[in-house]
C-alpha cells in the first residue's frame, strides 16, 4: 500500500464498502489493510509495537527498521479508521439501527445461560478450524440442535477448544520471537486473514443467526491456505522433498474429489438437504426444507412425513407445525390443518409487560395467523373469526402489511367495504410502495361502484409495478366497460403486455376477444376466443361467446361443438342450452337432441319461459299439436304478457280445431291428438283435460290467424325459438378479487 499511494487506498475503501453492502464480513478487510500497512509496508515487528505506541503518545519520533515512522502511514491508518467507522454507520442505517431478530432455533447458544453460552461459542472456534483442516462431513445448516450445547466444564469437547486456542497462541508467539522477518510477516498476515474476517460470524461479540455457516469460512480460508503453503515450504526445506510433494498431491486429489462429489449435493434443494440429513438428523430445519422441496413438486404425502419428523425432532418448532398445517391444507384435510395451525399458535411467546413483542418473535412465525385465517375463511360462517385472527396479528406487529391485505379481503366478503378501505389505507402508512395494496383499494372502490376511483388506484398499482398482472387485467376490463374507443386502445395495450408476461393466461385471450367484438372485428375475436378455449377447455364465458359469435356469423354447425363442450362442463348453462337447442332444430334437424336441451333447462329452472316455449316448438315440429297446445297454454299462464306466446297458442288452437272438424283418421290426425303427460313440460294434469275450456278459447280467436296459419307456424321453429340476450359483456364480466397472501412458511436462512 505504501508504494501504491492514495489512489490504491481510496480504491480499497470503495471496494470494502461494496463488499460490506453484500456481506458484513467485507468491513474486516480494513483491519487486514491496517495490519498490512504496519507489519509489511512499514516492516514493524511485534516487539516494536510497545515502543512505537509510547513514542506516538509522547509526541516523539521513533527509530524503526525502515527509518522513522512516516506521517503518510499515520494518515493512511487514520483514513482506514475513519472509513471503517463511516461504513459501519451506513450499514447500521440500512439495517434500521437495530440488529436482525433471531429465534432460539437459529442459534440455541444465544439464549443459553452462563457458562453454557461462552463454552459453546468458544468451542465453535475449534469446529471451524477443523472444517478448514478436514472438510469431511459438510453440512448446509448447523442451526437448532445440530451441535449440542456445552453445559459443563467437564465436557470433553472443551479439550478441542483449548487445543485450538493453544495452536493460535503458538503461532502468535512464533511471530513475536522469530528473527526471520519473512516468517513473521507470513504468520501475521495469515492469522489476520484467517481471524479478522471470521470475527463478525464468531458469536463472540454479538449473536448471529446461525451456529456455524461454512460459507463464512471462504475469506478465512485464504489465511489458512497461506499458513498451509508456508508450512509446506518449511517441510520441503527440512524434510524429504519427495515425501512433501506426495503429501501435497494426496491432499489436492482428496480435496478435489470431495469438491466434485459435493457439487452433486447442490444439484437440487432436495439433494442438498438430504445430504445434510445423512450427516445430522438432530436438525428439524433440514427435515422442514426437505419437506419444502417435496412440496414444491406437489409430493404432499412425502412432504408431510418429513414435516412430522421435524415436529418429532423439535416439538416446539413453530415453523414445523405451520408446515404440517399447510400440507394438510393441500391434501384437503382441513380439520387436521386447523389443529396443526392452532398448535403452532399456542407455541408463540406470550407478551410480557414492558417488553416489545415485536423484538421477541420471528416475523415468519406470525404467518400462522395468516394461514389459519385463510383456512377458516373458506367457511363463510367463520369470517368474523378470521377477521379476529388478522386483528390479533396486527396487534402483535403493527407494520404487518400482509395481515392488513388479508383482513381487507375478509371485510369485503363481509360487505364492510368502508372498513376494508380504512384497513388498506392504514397499510399504506407502513408500505406506501406496495402495489398489492393499491390494487386492493381499486377492488374496494369497484365494490362500491366507484369506477373512476377504482381505475385511479389500479393505475397507481401499475406505477409501482408495471407488470402487476391482476392490475393489468382488471384495469383493462374496467377500461373496456367504460365503452370509449380511446380507452379500449389502452385496454388492448395492457392485455397485450400481460400476454407478453404470461402467454398461458386464458383470461387475457378472452378479454382480447371481447375488445375485438367491441371493435366489430369478428375474425380477430374468434381467434382470441379459440385460443382461450384451447388453454382452458371448460372456460364457460369463452365457450359461450365463441359459439354465439359463430352462430351470429351464420356458422351454426361450427358453433355446435363448442356448445356441446360448454354444457358438458357446465350443464347448468341455460343460455348455452337454448342456443344449442335452436341449432339442433333449425340446422341439424335433430328434434330429440333439441328436446333434451329444453327439458334440461326446465329441470334447472321450471319457469324458464324461453326454454318452455322452445320445447313447445319441438312438439309443433313433431306434429303433436294437442301437446303443443297444452304446452303453450302452460307458458301463457306463466308469462301472460308475452304476445308471441299468445299468438302461437292461438295459431295452434286454430289448427287443432280444424283437424277436429276434418273427418277421417290419418296419421297426421292420430299424431296430433296423441296422448301426453303434461309433466314433461312442467304442467299440471288437472289443467289440461277440460276440452270445453279449450274450445272456448279457440272460438274466441278463430279466424284471427287462419289466413296466415301455415306461414306463421313455419316461423315458430325458426324465428321465435331463441330469445337470447346477446350482450356479450353480461356473460363475461370478471369480478376483480383482492389479493390475499397465502403465506408459505420458509425457515430463516434455510439455504445458507
Amino acid at each position: 500500500m505504501a508504494d501504491g499511494g492514495w489512489r490504491h487506498l481510496l480504491l480499497s475503501s470503495v471496494f470494502v464498502g461494496t463488499a460490506m453492502l453484500c456481506k458484513e464480513q467485507g468491513i474486516t478487510v480494513t483491519g487486514v489493510c491496517a495490519i498490512y500497512e504496519i507489519f509489511v509496508a512499514q516492516k514493524i515487528r511485534l516487539s516494536d509495537l510497545q515502543q512505537l505506541c509510547r513514542a506516538i503518545l509522547g509526541g516523539k519520533s521513533v527509530s524503526l527498521p525502515s527509518g522513522s515512522w512516516p506521517n503518510e502511514a499515520s494518515k493512511r491508518l487514520a483514513v482506514l479508521c475513519l472509513s471503517t467507522i463511516g461504513l459501519l454507520f451506513v450499514r447500521l442505517q440500512i439495517m434500521g439501527s437495530q440488529l436482525p431478530v433471531f429465534t432460539r432455533f437459529d442459534n440455541p447458544a444465544s439464549v443459553a445461560s452462563t457458562p453454557t453460552r461462552q463454552l459453546t461459542y468458544n468451542y465453535l472456534v475449534s469446529l471451524n478450524l477443523w472444517l478448514l483442516l478436514f472438510p469431511g462431513d459438510l453440512l448446509c445448516d448447523y442451526t437448532m440442535l445440530s451441535i449440542p450445547l456445552l453445559e459443563s466444564f467437564m465436557d470433553l469437547r472443551n479439550i478441542a477448544t483449548i487445543l485450538a486456542y493453544l495452536l493460535i497462541g503458538i503461532l502468535v508467539r512464533i511471530a513475536f520471537i522469530s528473527e526471520n522477518r519473512q516468517q513473521t510477516t507470513i504468520i501475521i498476515m495469515g492469522l489476520s486473514l484467517m481471524i479478522l474476517p471470521f470475527l463478525p460470524a464468531s458469536n463472540l461479540f454479538f449473536p448471529v443467526g446461525f451456529v456455524i455457516a461454512e460459507r463464512v469460512l471462504y475469506m478465512p480460508s485464504m489465511g489458512f491456505c497461506l499458513l498451509v503453503a508456508y508450512g509446506f515450504y518449511l517441510f520441503t526445506q527440512r524434510f524429504n522433498k519427495k515425501l512433501a510433494w506426495m503429501c501435497i498431491t494426496f491432499l489436492l486429489i482428496t480435496h478435489a474429489t470431495k469438491t466434485y462429489v459435493r457439487n452433486w449435493d447442490w444439484e437440487t434443494e432436495y439433494s442438498i438437504f438430504m445430504s445434510g440429513l445423512r450427516v445430522n438428523q438432530r436438525n428439524a430445519k433440514l427435515f422442514n426444507n426437505v419437506g419444502h422441496a417435496l412440496e414444491s413438486e406437489e409430493r404432499y404425502h412425502e412432504a408431510l412425513a418429513f414435516f412430522h419428523m421435524a415436529v418429532r425432532v423439535q416439538e416446539d418448532d413453530i415453523g414445523a407445525h405451520i408446515n404440517v398445517g399447510r400440507t394438510y391444507n393441500h391434501l384437503k384435510m382441513f380439520k387436521e390443518a386447523e389443529e396443526a395451525y392452532l398448535k403452532a399458535k399456542s407455541l408463540l411467546p406470550k407478551a410480557k409487560p414492558g417488553e416489545s413483542y415485536q423484538a421477541r418473535i420471528a416475523p415468519n412465525h406470525l404467518n400462522v395467523f395468516l394461514n389459519l385465517a385463510n383456512l377458516i375463511s373458506k367457511n363463510h360462517t367463520r369470517l368474523e373469526e378470521a377477521d379476529m385472527l388478522y386483528r390479533q396479528a396486527i396487534s402483535m406487529r403493527a407494520d404487518y402489511t400482509q395481515a392488513y391485505i388479508n383482513r381487507g379481503d375478509i371485510l369485503i366478503k363481509l360487505n364492510r367495504t368502508k372498513e376494508a378501505q380504512e384497513v388498506y389505507e392504514r397499510a399504506l402508512l407502513y408500505d406506501s410502495s406496495n402495489p398489492d395494496i393499491y390494487y386492493n383499494l381499486g377492488v374496494v372502490f369497484l365494490e362500491q361502484g366507484k369506477a373512476s376511483q377504482a381505475l385511479a388506484y389500479l393505475d397507481k398499482a401499475l406505477e409501482f409495478d408495471p407488470e402487476h398482472e391482476q392490475a393489468l387485467l382488471n384495469s383493462a376490463i374496467l377500461l373496456q366497460e367504460l365503452g370509449r374507443v380511446e380507452l379500449r386502445k389502452i385496454a388492448r395495450e395492457r392485455l397485450l403486455k400481460l400476454l407478453a408476461i404470461d402467454d398461458k393466461n386464458d383470461r387475457v385471450f378472452f378479454n382480447l376477444g371481447m375488445l375485438a367484438m367491441d371493435d366489430r372485428n369478428i375474425e380477430e375475436a374468434e381467434n382470441w376466443f379459440r385460443r382461450a378455449v384451447h388453454l382452458k377447455h371448460d372456460f364457460r364465458s369463452a365457450l359461450f361467446n365463441l359459439a354465439l359469435l359463430l352462430a351470429d356469423d351464420h356458422r351454426p354447425l361450427e358453433a355446435a361443438p363448442f356448445l356441446n363442450q360448454l354444457v358438458k362442463y357446465h350443464p347448468d348453462h341455460i343460455k348455452g342450452l337454448i342456443l344449442l337447442g335452436d341449432i339442433y332444430i333449425n340446422n341439424i334437424k335433430d328434434l330429440d337432441a333439441a328436446e333434451n336441451c329444453y327439458k334440461q333447462i326446465l329441470q334447472l329452472d321450471p319457469v324458464n319461459i324461453q326454454g318452455l316455449h322452445n320445447l313447445c316448438v319441438v312438439y309443433v315440429e313433431r306434429g303433436k299439436l294437442l301437446q303443443a297446445q297444452a304446452c303453450l297454454r302452460h307458458a301463457h299462464r306463466l308469462a301472460p304478457t308475452e304476445d308471441y306466446i299468445l299468438r302461437h297458442l292461438q295459431i295452434i288452437q286454430s289448427r287443432v280445431l280444424r283437424l277436429k272438424q276434418t273427418p277421417g283418421a290419418d296419421k297426421e290426425r292420430e299424431l296430433a291428438f296423441a296422448g301426453f303427460d303434461p309433466k314433461e313440460f312442467g304442467g299440471d294434469t288437472n289443467l289440461f283435460n277440460d276440452e270445453e275450456a279449450t274450445q272456448d278459447v279457440t272460438n274466441n280467436v278463430l279466424g284471427m290467424e287462419t289466413a296466415t296459419m301455415g306461414q306463421t307456424l313455419g316461423g315458430i321453429g325458426r324465428n321465435k325459438v331463441v330469445l337470447i340476450d346477446k350482450d356479450l359483456i353480461s356473460e363475461s364480466k370478471t369480478k376483480a378479487k383482492p389479493l390475499v397472501s397465502n403465506t408459505k412458511y420458509k425457515t430463516v436462512n434455510s439455504k445458507g
